[in-house]
């Protein structure tokens, strides 16, 4: 089962999310997330848990803020993760932001000093496998610097495309090794 883990203010239901969802029919789960750091790792470390309970094959696929929690996730339980674009230092990123509005409803919410130090605290500072990851960048994204997770991931499996945005144009078109690669 591969579950995608949306960005920042996205949701399940998000433009990335539809995509995997029509791809990968009944094997992907594209949750919508809390805006709360602590909670979002919570319900994810809840589903994951749960699946493998059942002995299910996870797989994560996590696009910008995402990838800093697939990145997490996959490092604690071992798992295979694909990073799209992702934040490698959310907590500076995100660190200005106060207001901010879900794109998925148009719902607005706040970032709070707490978020962030929930978001610092999430930081992976030694990646146990990086065999166990495909770092996905294009190097015109307009949100993050793509060298940070260049340097930081520089033993994955580092897939760089000239040009491209932040949401990581055309990413359909790595669908079928997304799936080789997380045993779908």
């Amino acid at each position: 089962m591969i579950i995608y883990i949306h960005g920042f203010g996205s949701s399940g239901h998000g433009g990335k999310a539809t995509l995997f969802r029509e791809y990968f029919e009944d094997e992907v789960i594209a949750p919508s997330l809390s805006y709360v750091p602590n909670l979002a790792i919570d319900t994810l470390e809840q589903l994951i848990e749960l699946l493998l309970e059942k002995d299910e094959n996870v797989g994560l696929v996590g696009s910008s803020l995402g990838g800093y929690y697939a990145l997490y996730l996959a490092n604690k339980y071992d798992l295979k993760a694909v990073l799209i674009n992702p934040a490698i230092y959310p907590y500076k990123t995100l660190d200005k932001v106060g207001m901010a509005m879900n794109y998925y409803d148009s719902t607005s919410f706040e970032v709070t000093t707490e978020h962030i130090q929930q978001l610092k605290a999430l930081e992976v500072n030694e990646i146990k496998n990086q065999e166990n990851f495909i770092t996905l960048l294009q190097t015109e994204d307009e949100v993050l610097d793509y060298t940070e997770a260049e340097e930081k991931l520089s033993e994955s499996e580092l897939i760089i495309e000239e040009g491209g945005n932040h949401s990581f144009e055309n990413i359909e078109s790595y669908f079928r090794k997304i799936g080789s690669f997380l045993g779908e």
